[in-house]
């Protein structure tokens, strides 16, 4: 019995890039998920529910399918960081960061008409303690205004931490492949016959 299509529930094109490197037949489709926080959730909370509600909306439209959805909240002490998508509000979150540790918590739904499967991976960032001309210098050279914490760790961001804490390296970009080929091989389908 073959396959079901396999689908990626982002228009992310970072965690598409990392997708890539399992070899796997995909599409990637961007769901139309309100991804505001509830009043009260805590960080990993949101990115729980979100990775699922993108999973559960693109499953929707494609019930034959196996959909992969994912989500990423910064935690700084129990407060959401967002993506900043301005140079201040990046500026503001990372002179917050400096000096301390901030939880990435990256949620991975694997969904399919008979199941609906999440798991959440953490990411201990230990940031250096940065000057105002440090932060200022990062966000010209790498403006990552569309990424939770201001930061591309796959890029020059690496240069803002003292220390990064995980059991799946490729969580803090977005998209955990350990976990996720743990999921899908519980569907028979593994990067190593695929």
């Amino acid at each position: 019995m073959p396959n079901p299509p396999l689908i990626l529930a982002s228009g992310s094109p970072y965690r598409q890039q990392l997708l890539r490197q399992l070899g796997l037949n995909f599409r990637a489709l961007a769901p139309e998920v309100d991804e505001r926080p509830i009043q009260g959730e805590l960080p990993e909370q949101t990115a729980k529910r979100l990775a699922e509600a993108k999973a559960l909306a693109v499953l929707s439209q494609y019930p034959e399918a196996l959909v992969i959805g994912s989500d990423q909240v910064a935690d700084l002490e129990g407060r959401a960081l967002g993506k900043p998508l301005s140079v201040e509000a990046a500026f503001s979150q990372l002179t917050a960061c400096t000096g301390k540790t901030v939880a990435f918590h990256t949620a991975l739904t694997l969904a399919s008409r008979s199941t609906c499967e999440t798991e959440v991976v953490t990411t201990l960032v230990r940031f250096r303690k940065l000057s105002e001309q440090q932060i200022r210098a990062y966000i010209k050279k790498e403006a990552a205004l569309d990424c939770a914490g201001s930061f591309k760790c796959e890029g020059l961001g690496i240069s803002l931490f003292e220390s990064i804490n995980s059991s799946d390296p490729t969580a803090l970009i977005g998209l955990p492949l350990i976990c996720l080929t743990s999921l899908l091989q519980r569907h028979g389908i593994s990067p190593l016959t695929a």
